[in-house]
This record gives C-alpha cells, sequence and structure tokens, in this order.
C-alpha cells in the first residue's frame, strides 16, 4: 500500500535536516542579535519598497477588465428591481 519503503524518511524527518535547521536557528538569531542596528535601519526603506510589489501583485489582472465593475454593477441593480436578491430568500 505505501510506496515509500519502510527505512527510508523524508528528508525534512532526517538526521541531517534536524542539524541543518538547528544551527541555520543559531546563525540567525546570532545575526540578528548582533546586526540589529543595520536590521532596523533597512526596515523603513523595506516597508516603502513592499508598497509598489503588493500594488503590482495585488491588482494583477485588472488590465483586462476594462468595464466590468460597471456591467456587474448595472446587473446588481437589475436583480435588486426584480427581486432576485439573496435577502428576499432569507
Amino acid at each position: 500500500m505505501n510506496d515509500i519503503p519502510q527505512g527510508s524518511r523524508p528528508f525534512w524527518k532526517s538526521r541531517p535536516a534536524i542539524v541543518f535547521v538547528g544551527f541555520g536557528s543559531i546563525a540567525l538569531f546570532l545575526l540578528l542579535s548582533e546586526h540589529r542596528a543595520h536590521f532596523l535601519g533597512v526596515l523603513p526603506y523595506l516597508l516603502l519598497l513592499s508598497c509598489p510589489w503588493m500594488h503590482v501583485f495585488m491588482h494583477r489582472g485588472h488590465h483586462g477588465h476594462r468595464g466590468h465593475g460597471s456591467h456587474m454593477h448595472a446587473q446588481h441593480a437589475e436583480r435588486n428591481e426584480r427581486g432576485d436578491s439573496h435577502e428576499r430568500d432569507r
């Protein structure tokens, strides 16, 4: 039933992976504790750089929907006039 042999485990559950995660967390702690001033000095710039990236990734796909919003608004208004809205079904 199981295609994975009994002796083999996924990499992240093996001993080398646990050691790697341990050393990585120690290194990250030491880097952040020793270089906190550098990290906190760059933080405002990272916040400013995140704004254009959020705009790019959160508004992707809007260029192909010209007039889509007004069309949906007209359908919603027409449905409300006919009484087909979901509030009537409650």
